[in-house]
């Protein structure tokens, strides 16, 4: 992981969740190697709510769930650093390392995502979408698509990258 500010070209921004499908920080990953670009990795913590946002310094959260929060966070902050180095590791493949941090950010995810890309002037935003399945379709119905919010709302490309596994593969559509 590297510091915040990144010299060089402005870095790519991935949209990152808990055991989300891999071709998402894949794809993030090969696209930053093949550009020689940082990655900016954000994980968006809807369980807290934005008070105060500074771009010069740091966003204010207060928590729905404020006594859990700390140590949630911390549990789900550690598990991605590990897979996103892992995936970090794989798109370098003999080549120069991706620079990469992660950004944890509060509210809702696609209006994050869209203020950090505008802070640090990413040139594109690369989300996932969501798994297939009813309780997926129900959820992605109730929230919204981050991705379909983001290419509708501001003026940076927008890559979604699917969810590959086959239609005929999945058991509960």
């Amino acid at each position: 992981m590297t510091p915040e500010r990144f010299s060089g070209p402005p870095p790519l921004l991935v949209g990152i969740i808990p055991n989300q499908h891999p071709e998402v920080l894949r794809t993030a990953a090969e696209m930053a190697a093949k550009l020689s670009t940082p990655l900016v990795c954000a994980y968006v913590d809807e369980a807290s709510y934005l008070v105060e946002w500074d771009p010069a310094r740091s966003a204010h959260r207060l928590s729905l769930h404020p006594e859990k929060d700390d140590d949630d966070i911390q549990a789900v902050t550690t598990e991605l650093k590990g897979v996103i180095e892992a995936a970090m590791n794989n798109a370098a493949a003999g080549g120069a390392p991706v620079e990469w941090t992660l950004r944890t950010l509060a509210g809702d995810p696609a209006r994050a995502l869209a203020r950090l890309a505008a802070e640090s002037n990413a040139p594109m935003i690369i989300v996932g979408t969501s798994e297939r399945g009813v309780a997926h379709r129900i959820a992605e119905a109730l929230n919204g698509s981050v991705g379909a919010w983001l290419s509708h709302h501001q003026s940076r490309p927008v890559l979604v990258v699917p969810y590959r596994k086959a239609a005929h593969q999945d058991g509960d559509l």
